[in-house]
């Protein structure tokens, strides 16, 4: 056997052989970023414009708990991520053929977010500048449900639906 051969999975192969094994693993991984990088990417609870080519008049949302979809005007979509996770998104014209398709991935905004742990327990606290506490999926319930009900009080106050005795 030679000097030059390569082990790949317990066999020796020669180098040519290697050398295409090598090959074909970039040009998949190359492939797989291409793939990646058309991938809308959208910020948990944050909303992501989509522009596409041509008019459409539907829009298909694969999982509607991961992210949410508006027709702005005939060629322009606002995505919006809901939950964390990765779904996909189909705009159909009017005639009923497919413009375009695109995954989704609803991810974290990580950028000036604390996550406090107390023992088992999260909760999730956005610090621009200062400290607030936040409702995050994960949290623990009980923070969760405390922040989602005061968030509901804010904006009937800041609507005017919610009276003065809501206030204290």
């Amino acid at each position: 056997m030679s000097a030059h051969r390569i082990l790949v999975r317990g066999r020796a192969v020669g180098r040519i052989a290697a050398f295409g094994l090598v090959t074909a693993v970039v040009n998949v991984a190359i492939a797989m970023g291409a793939a990646a990088a058309e991938d809308l990417i959208v910020k948990y609870d944050q909303s992501q414009l989509w522009r596409l080519e041509r008019p459409i008049a539907e829009i298909i949302i694969g999982n509607p708990t991961i992210a949410d979809v508006t027709i702005q005007s005939g060629d322009l979509v606002v995505v919006t991520g809901k939950s964390f996770g990765i779904t996909n998104i189909i705009a159909l014209d009017a005639n009923r053929e497919v413009v375009a398709e695109r995954r989704v991935l609803v991810q974290r905004d990580e950028q000036k977010v604390v996550n406090l742990h107390k023992g088992g327990k999260r909760e999730s606290y956005n610090c621009s500048p200062q400290c607030n506490p936040m409702t995050t999926i994960g949290d623990d319930p009980e923070y969760f449900e405390t922040v989602a009900k005061l968030a509901e009080r804010k904006m009937k106050l800041s609507s005017g639906a919610g009276g003065a005795d809501q206030a204290n």
